[in-house]
């Protein structure tokens, strides 16, 4: 029996007795409506690096699927997640650079990967969420909680692995535009083509939005937001892969990023990213597979200058890494999977102490999958870690178990440490924050280290599903920046330095719905709760955060209807919100006069819903219409922290599929 996949790493077929994945006939079947209406036989990877059923994998996994991708019609990976994932906001900080909280982890403390390979350069603690495009993304799987033992650091909060599409036609050409207020505009294309034994993928997008005012009301309590940033993005991605021999695949690619920021006109900042990468896949035999790669990364940031024509680089952080990965099937019931990779990081920025830094890092691992039986699936795994700045090193482990009573219902249970190493940048850095304070990095900075328990049930039963799952994460010396303070020897300039966290810890819960039916109606709700608790400095005082708190309850939900008239037309009508509790959080009055002291600043709940219109023609030739904030809402004071919207956005699309 073969087992169909496009897992990014792994060969379009692989046998069901080697894959790792038990043959579906091993257990007792549920109506197969159940499986294919909740993409349960899909094929996930993220969560214990080999191929897996979503219903079999012993990692509570989210997929989000390339038809609800479709479906949400989002430009990034920050306008999808908005859509589906409660627990997560967006929010901005200093220059409105956007910032993730993620379950109450910041952007720093989950890791994303395209088709498994990191990325290099971050700002505001973040990656550049507009490097993330749609185009061209098969699927993207979602890991919450402590996944360090298998990604190393930065994955205690969890992974966000976006796979990229495979071509499955001789040849293919698919593109897409759209338009809406502030002169929007989008536009997408993809070529593919696949023969017996080399396959291509090319993409290109292009994205952009004018600057545009906002307006507050009278009196506010802290800083407001008068003009939001837009931009213009150029996206290029090309995967090149050759097969000589049946059990040898070999994939290059390529990519190049580019980003321009209109804040001041006549000094645009641009940010840049070149990427490429080799990997070669051997199946040595139907039990034995090896897999080696070589990754390069390169994030520039620069001011370009209209009046002299030059445009200065000011920032540059670029990553080698070689990786390799062994996967032995020991039989119907095992999977041993051992790997290791080195990195060069290297970052230059003339906000560094020394102008530039750099360290190597490596790694080892190991993961054993027994399936006990059908029922039963136990899976652990430790990585060790090794970082030559500083010397610092973790050992990290994690064990999940999976137990399935009934075809219908699936338990889990994982327990796992997190890992965090301090980055150059908050252990070097020093420079002027805006006029506001010096920021400083701290050299002594200890990584972070955490414990975490996560718990889930999942019920499949015709038409529905339901979802509901637990955590408690318990961070020790979270990484953070402290408080604003003056040196005593009477320099009336402010700094700010890199701290650790005493102790911080998150509770959280998770409730998902969903139910689909044959009428073409399909429907999904999902609530979060996320509870923090932040614990004090190595001196004793509290640490505030530039950073708006996660709100303790959050919900999203998605309702659709699809109805096929005839071979030449059909229907989509869609709706999809979102809804977040109100937050407090304790803010300067003014960033430039400290000495006006803190307000406590109330960001109230809102809601925010899309109502969209599809048509297919001729299975080809698709029209969108669309109303984003349908409810037209404005907040009533632009905070850095609030969503940045004026109102109700008419938009307009078109994409086709030839052949």
């Amino acid at each position: 029996m073969l087992v169909g996949t496009s897992v990014a790493g792994y060969s379009s077929e692989l046998p069901a007795e080697t894959s790792g994945v038990a043959p579906v006939e091993a257990v007792s079947q549920p109506d197969s409506l159940s499986l294919a209406s909740y993409d349960l036989g899909e094929l996930v990877v993220t969560g214990t690096r080999v191929p897996k059923l979503l219903k079999d994998t012993p990692v509570q996994t989210r997929l989000i699927t390339s038809a609800q991708i479709s479906r949400s019609d989002a430009t990034d990976i920050q306008d999808l997640l908005q859509q589906e994932m409660p627990g997560l906001e967006f929010t901005y900080a200093m220059n409105q650079q956007t910032h993730l909280n993620f379950n109450g982890q910041g952007g720093q403390s989950v890791l994303f990967l395209v088709d498994g390979e990191r990325l290099a350069g971050e700002t505001m603690d973040d990656v550049d969420f507009s490097r993330l495009d749609m185009n061209n993304v098969d699927r993207i799987e979602i890991v919450k909680g402590a996944a360090s033992a298998l990604y190393g650091s930065n994955a205690g909060g969890g992974v966000v692995n976006i796979i990229t599409r495979r071509a499955s036609r001789p040849w293919a050409i698919a593109g897409s535009a759209r338009i809406a207020r502030h002169n929007e505009q989008r536009y997408t294309l993809s070529v593919t083509n696949r023969g017996s034994w080399i396959e291509n993928v090319l993409s290109a997008n292009r994205s952009s939005i004018d600057n545009y005012d906002v307006h507050s009301a009278p009196n506010p309590v802290t800083r407001v937001v008068s003009t939001i940033y837009g931009n213009e993005v150029w996206n290029f991605r090309d995967r090149l892969s050759v097969t000589p021999v049946k059990s040898l695949r070999i994939t290059g690619r390529a990519g190049y990023f580019f980003r321009q920021l209109r804040r001041v006109d006549d000094s645009p900042e641009r940010y840049r990213d070149f990427s490429a990468g080799l990997k070669a896949e051997w199946d040595i035999s139907k039990d034995h597979r090896l897999e080696v790669a070589y990754s390069f990364d390169q994030y520039d940031k620069s001011t370009y200058y209209k009046i002299s024509h030059l445009d200065v680089r000011n920032y540059s952080n670029v990553q080698n890494s070689v990786r390799a990965l062994y996967t032995w099937w020991t039989g119907e019931k095992g999977t041993f999977m051992a790997g290791a990779d080195f990195m060069r990081d290297y970052m230059r920025n003339d906000r560094l102490a020394v102008g530039s830094r750099s360290q190597l890092s490596a790694d080892a691992f190991m993961q054993y999958d027994w399936t006990i039986s059908p029922q039963w699936e136990l899976v652990g795994a430790l990585r060790y870690d090794y970082f030559s700045d500083g010397h610092d090193s973790h050992v990290t482990p994690k064990i999940s178990a999976r137990y399935s009573p009934r075809y219908d219902l699936t338990l889990r249970l994982s327990y796992g440490m997190g890992f965090r190493a301090p980055t150059l940048k908050e252990k070097y850095y020093q420079f002027d924050m805006a006029g506001i304070w010096i920021v400083n990095g701290n050299p002594l900075l200890k990584p972070e280290s955490s414990h975490n328990v996560s718990l889930s049930a999942e019920y499949t039963h015709g038409h529905y599903n339901v979802t509901v799952s637990g955590y408690y994460n318990n961070i020790r010396n979270r990484i953070t920046t402290g408080v604003p303070y003056y040196r005593p020897d009477g320099d009336t300039q402010l700094y700010l330095d890199y701290v650790n966290l005493d102790h911080y810890s998150v509770l959280g819960a998770e409730v998902a719905l969903q139910g689909r039916w044959n009428n073409g109606l399909s429907a999904r709700i999902t609530y979060a709760y996320t509870d923090e608790h932040t614990g004090r400095g190595k001196d004793g005082n509290f640490v505030a955060s530039q950073y708006i708190p996660a709100r303790k309850h959050s919900l999203t939900a998605r309702g659709d209807w699809d109805k096929k008239f005839s071979d030449k037309y059909s229907l989509r009508v869609s709706i999809n919100g979102r809804a977040l509790s109100g937050i407090s959080n304790v803010e300067y009055r003014d960033y430039y006069d400290l000495s006006a002291g803190t307000v406590s600043v109330k960001y109230p709940p809102y809601t925010l819903w899309k109502l969209s219109v599809s048509q297919l023609f001729i299975g080809r030739i698709r029209l969108t219409l669309a109303l984003d904030n349908l409810f037209n809402y404005r907040p009533k004071y632009y905070y850095l922290n609030c969503p940045l919207t004026d109102g109700i956005n008419f938009q307009a699309g078109f994409s086709f599929d030839i052949p």
